[in-house]
C-alpha cells in the first residue's frame, strides 16, 4: 500500500495539509507544484489498497483521475472549495467540498479537525484573502491581535511561494517549503528559521517592484493591470491581485503577466464586498477557471486581449 499527499502549492494546501498530518502523521508521497498546476492526480498511477488525500485542487479538473484510481482500487479522501461539477458515487471515495465564497480548504479542514492546529489554518486562510473569514475564526478562539499579523505575514509569504510559470521561479519548490515546516506545530516558530527569513525578503522585495505598476485600465466596474515580463512579476502577480482586491473592495480587478511571445497569464480577483462571478467570466476563455472569487486564464491568446477587457468590464458592471 502506498499513501498519497497530493495538495496545491499554495498557502491553502500546504495549511491544509500541514493540520492534517500534525493531527495524524503518517509517511507519504508528496505530490505537489506550481499554484496553477491543478491535474495532479495525473502525476500518479495508484493501486488497490493506496490511500490518496486530495486538497485544494479542483475535483472537476481531476475527476477522470480520480475515477482512474478508483477503478484501480484506492481510496480518496478529498478536500476542496472550488468548482466541482459532477462528484462520483464510491464507497472508497469521501469528499468534503464546499464552494462557498468565503470558504476555504484550511478552513474546511480546521472544521474537521475540530480547532485542533488553528493557527495553521488561520495562515492558509489569510494566505488565501480571506481576511474577514480569518478574523471571524481569530475572535471565536480569543487569537491576540500581533499573532494576527504575523499569520497574515507567513500566509501572504506561503501564497506569494506558489505562483510563478516555472518551478524555477519560485523561491522553494512547494514540497521542500511544506517539509521546511512540517516539523512545527506552531507556526510562529517556523517564522524564525532561515528559510522563512529567506522566503519572506524575497516577498519584500517583488512587492516593492510591484509598487511602481499602473494600471493599463480602469473604471468603476474593474481594473486591469500588466504587469512586466520579468521573475519577480510571474512571483508576485497573485499577492499583487490580492493587495488590489484589498484597497478597492468594490472594483474587480485583473492582473497579466506575458507569458510567451503570444499570450498572457490572468489571474481575476471579484470585488471583496461582492465576491461572485471571477470564474464565470475566466471559463470563457479555453484555459479559465477558479472559483468565484478568484479565478485566472492559463493562457490567453493576445489576440483575445479586447475580448477579455470587454468581457472583465460587462462581468462585473452586472455585478453592481
Amino acid at each position: 500500500m502506498t499513501c498519497y499527499d497530493i495538495f496545491n502549492g499554495d498557502a491553502d494546501g500546504i495549511c491544509a495539509l500541514q493540520q492534517l498530518r500534525l493531527a495524524e502523521p503518517r509517511d507519504a508521497e508528496l505530490v505537489t507544484g506550481l499554484k496553477r498546476d491543478i491535474n495532479l492526480m495525473r502525476q500518479i498511477d495508484p493501486s488497490a489498497g493506496d490511500r490518496l488525500v486530495v486538497l485544494d485542487v479542483s475535483f472537476d479538473k481531476n475527476r477522470q483521475d480520480v475515477r482512474r484510481a478508483l477503478d484501480a482500487g484506492a481510496s480518496i479522501f478529498y478536500v476542496d472549495h472550488h468548482y466541482a461539477g459532477d462528484l462520483i458515487e464510491s464507497e472508497r471515495l469521501e469528499t468534503h467540498i464546499h464552494t462557498d465564497a468565503d470558504t476555504c480548504t484550511s478552513l474546511i479542514v480546521n472544521a474537521l479537525l475540530n480547532d485542533a492546529h488553528p493557527r495553521w489554518a488561520l495562515a492558509g486562510i489569510y494566505g488565501d484573502n480571506l481576511y474577514r473569514t480569518a478574523e471571524t475564526l481569530a475572535d471565536r478562539l480569543g487569537i491576540p491581535v500581533r499573532e494576527r499579523e504575523r499569520l497574515k505575514e507567513l500566509g501572504t509569504c506561503l501564497n506569494y511561494n506558489g505562483y510563478g510559470f516555472a518551478l524555477e521561479d519560485l523561491v522553494f519548490h512547494p514540497r521542500d517549503l511544506y517539509l521546511s515546516l512540517r516539523p512545527f506545530e506552531d507556526p510562529l516558530e517556523f517564522m524564525e528559521t532561515g528559510n522563512y527569513r529567506k522566503l519572506h525578503q524575497a516577498y519584500l522585495e517583488d512587492l516593492e517592484a510591484s509598487r511602481h505598476v499602473r494600471e493599463d485600465e480602469a473604471n468603476e466596474a474593474a481594473a486591469l493591470y500588466i504587469l512586466p515580463d520579468e521573475p519577480w512579476a510571474r512571483r508576485v502577480n497573485g499577492v499583487f491581485s490580492n493587495a488590489l482586491a484589498r484597497a478597492h473592495p468594490d472594483r474587480a480587478h485583473a492582473v497579466l503577466v506575458p507569458c510567451g511571445e503570444d499570450c498572457y497569464r490572468v489571474s481575476v480577483r471579484a470585488p471583496l464586498n461582492r465576491k461572485t462571478g471571477a470564474d464565470a467570466l475566466c471559463r470563457q476563455f479555453e484555459t479559465g477557471g477558479g472559483r468565484a472569487a478568484a479565478a485566472g486564464i492559463n493562457r490567453l491568446p493576445r489576440h483575445d486581449l479586447d475580448r477579455f477587457r470587454n468581457s472583465l468590464t460587462k462581468a462585473f458592471k452586472q455585478s453592481r
